[in-house]
């Protein structure tokens, strides 16, 4: 039994490991497709309601704390270093989120983070370029994060829930 627990948590390792990598990787491609491609302002679609354009953003999301990088990569460490405490370490304590569901969701947010920081540690600001019009500009990693932080929460409140009927 204790065997078979412990398979099931290095899957879940994989699983997390496996979606930051990709997360990550699709996060660079992208954003070095668009600095390649297009220059900055430059849009390669637009329908009205949706372009693809090329932003460079030295704030966080929605373009708050713009210039204060610095701060961003320290904060950005932080959580990474956090999440990564929580998977290797303190996952098994909290057992309402020790599931594979919630691995992919922090493999989501993680695969994010360390994109986000790639661009803020190497070029000073993150490259975005997915611009609805109604919404600030985002990137890969910006969605991946956000889709991420969603999953995780909808899943407490979903645990919460039930468990507070079970009572």
């Amino acid at each position: 039994m204790q065997k078979e627990s412990r398979r099931r948590g290095k899957w879940r390792n994989v699983v997390f490991g496996c979606v930051a990598l990709i997360i990550l990787v699709a996060d660079q491609l992208s954003k070095t497709w668009i600095r390649a491609n297009l220059a900055p302002g430059e849009s390669l679609l637009d329908t009205g309601l949706f372009r693809i354009i090329h932003i460079q953003n030295s704030g966080a999301a929605f373009g708050i704390l713009k210039d204060y990088t610095q701060v961003l990569i320290v904060v950005a460490f932080i959580g990474i270093a956090v999440i990564l405490l929580y998977v290797f370490y303190l996952q098994r304590r909290w057992h309402i989120l020790d599931n594979m569901f919630v691995m992919g969701a922090l493999g989501l947010v993680l695969g994010g983070a360390i994109g986000n920081q790639v661009d803020r540690l190497f070029r000073g600001q993150v490259t975005d370029f997915v611009d609805f019009r109604v919404w600030p500009a985002f990137n890969v990693a910006d969605a991946s994060e956000t889709v991420g932080i969603i999953i995780i929460v909808i899943y407490i409140l979903l645990q919460v829930k039930t468990t507070g009927q079970s009572e």
